[in-house]
């Protein structure tokens, strides 16, 4: 077996000047209690791209996600988001990476008493509290049509909405503030293939058109191959490998081969299985 710290460049990306990373992460230390989560994570994302976040269960990956937001403080590490220190306690740059990001949660995560519009409408509420009410409506009704939802869908509660219309109504949430980065968790979990697939496109055409970063965690194979320029791989504590797709299929790790090289890797990507690998 080759050794994989020669076979892929480290996981941080080499050479690149600092303006080009969004997100730049050095010796992430996460614990609870015994638990290690993260031990010595390093990662960089790119300006401009998406990047796919995967892992088996347990490897921290809706953890990164919420230490990247704040929501959790690590043991030790460095992190900086936007050009700013994710960790400082200083509220100007605690102020300018939440005004400049986007999340998803899983299923929309939306506040059930409130209506579609409503809730796009409470991060500018909360960040301009000067606009006016009715300019408020008018960039949530944007918005809500920006994330393939029709206009009246502004009116309606969750409880009303499919489960793909909340993950929309939850996007537009997210593009509220016309953030340059976006966090995704799961976003395709439990849609139907078609519906997945739709949602993959809708992300990649706002992608390209508004240059967003998406910084997006997934189990769903067929939205790798499909958007996602690079993949970083939790394993082992850390970020394995982060690359190309073609590459990190390459990636000498048991984990690593038997996510990218089974039956439903194949069919990710169009190969079908031979009899060989059928028995």
């Amino acid at each position: 077996m080759t050794n994989p710290e020669s076979q892929i460049p480290n996981p941080v990306v080499e050479g690149k000047a600092d303006d080009d990373l969004i997100i730049r992460i050095r010796g992430l230390v996460n614990h609870f209690g015994e638990q290690v989560v993260h031990d010595g994570l390093d990662l960089d994302v790119k300006r401009g791209e998406i990047i796919g976040v995967v892992g088996g269960s347990g490897t921290g990956k809706s953890v990164l996600m919420r230490t990247l937001l704040g929501l959790n403080r690590p043991v030790d590490g460095t992190i900086e988001v936007l050009g700013a220190d994710a960790l400082s306690d200083d509220r100007a740059q605690r102020q300018h990476i939440e005004r400049n990001t986007g999340v998803l949660f899983q299923d929309g995560a939306l506040f059930s008493s409130l209506s579609v519009g409503e809730n796009v409408q409470v991060p500018l509420k909360e960040h301009h509290p000067e606009l006016s009410e009715r300019l408020r409506y008018e960039l949530a009704l944007l918005k809500v049509k920006l994330a393939g939802l029709p206009a009246d869908a502004i009116t309606k509660l969750p409880s009303q909405l499919s489960g793909g219309m909340r993950k929309r109504a939850g996007l537009a949430r997210a593009l509220a503030l016309d953030p340059p980065l976006l966090f995704l968790d799961e976003p395709t979990a439990g849609l139907d293939p078609i519906g997945a697939a739709a949602f993959d496109r809708l992300l990649r055409t706002l992608q390209e058109a508004l240059g967003l970063t998406v910084f997006l965690i997934t189990h769903d194979l067929d939205t790798l191959y499909a958007i996602c320029d690079r993949v970083a791989v939790l394993a082992d504590r850390r970020v394995i490998v982060n690359a190309p797709l073609d590459e990190v299929e390459r990636f000498d790790h048991p984990w690593v081969q038997d996510y990218f090289h089974g039956p439903r890797a194949r069919a990710a990507r169009g190969q079908a299985p031979t009899p060989a690998q059928t028995d």
